[in-house]
């Protein structure tokens, strides 16, 4: 089996990494380059580097920051935010970008998901799925878009399911519930998309201590490991995760 992959998250507004809680208040982490180069160097398997105001903002995805931090590392780099049609994915990819991250323009339009699949290829195509608990979805967690601001009542396990099937390589699913809390990445909700899709899920949101991440993959059937706070302040570093997880016997590349 693939080993275990840890994967930083620069969270970017106005050319910064940020962090907030919940989707919310909003802290300055640093710069995205310095950061980008250091988690290379800590051992980190892949990057993201999430726009997060580019739909809140109906704005594409700053190719500037791409080039930037792709020309530092040699790691894939998945981009996400902003990205809205064919053209979008292709420009993205030639900044520096290994993978394209979409949400809200995946959801309002799927056949997208499908196109961008046969056109780059499904590695290269990850499906971001942020929710929120909502009794009244029948897997309990409803879809959420537009940066975690549109509740759209429709079920998030149902349409992880339907992004494999259109060809998605990678699913991203972040709890509303649980981001930025350091309390755990939400598991219920990483288990209930690992359990109907094949292609490797990312757990996101609300990493805090070691056990999180080892909970994430016994617990939630994650094979890649997402996480911002605990990196950028410098909690935790990629070493210690991944020889916590070696030592309870998961495959990681240290």
């Amino acid at each position: 089996m693939d080993p275990i992959k840890i994967m930083p998250c620069l969270d970017m507004k106005n050319g910064r990494v940020v962090k907030g809680v919940h989707f919310v208040e909003i802290k300055d982490a640093g710069d995205p380059v310095e950061n980008a180069r250091f988690y290379q160097e800590e051992g980190a398997d892949e990057l993201a580097m999430l726009d997060i105001a580019a739909t809140i903002e109906n704005r594409k995805t700053r190719l500037e920051w791409v080039r930037q931090v792709s020309s530092v590392i040699r790691i894939p780099l998945t981009v996400g935010g902003g990205i809205n049609d064919l053209p979008d994915i292709e420009q993205v990819l030639d900044a520096g970008a290994a993978k394209v991250s979409m949400n809200s323009a995946a959801v309002l339009n799927p056949e997208l998901v499908r196109e961008g699949a046969r056109k780059f290829g499904p590695d290269r195509i990850t499906i971001a799925i942020d929710a929120r608990r909502n009794p009244a979805m029948p897997s309990g967690f409803e879809l959420v878009i537009s940066g975690g601001t549109k509740a759209i009542g429709k079920d998030a396990i149902e349409w992880a399911r339907l992004c494999e099937e259109l060809g998605a390589g990678v699913i991203l699913p972040t709890s509303m519930d649980g981001d930025g809390t350091l309390s755990g990445y939400d598991l219920e909700f990483t288990k209930a998309v690992s359990d109907v899709v094949s292609v490797p899920v990312v757990a996101s949101g609300g990493a805090g201590k070691l056990e999180h991440f080892y909970d994430a993959v016994v617990k939630g059937g994650a094979r890649v490991l997402l996480a911002a706070s605990v990196f950028h302040f410098r909690t935790f570093r990629i070493r210690d995760v991944k020889t916590y997880l070696k030592e309870r016997g998961l495959h990681v590349y240290l």
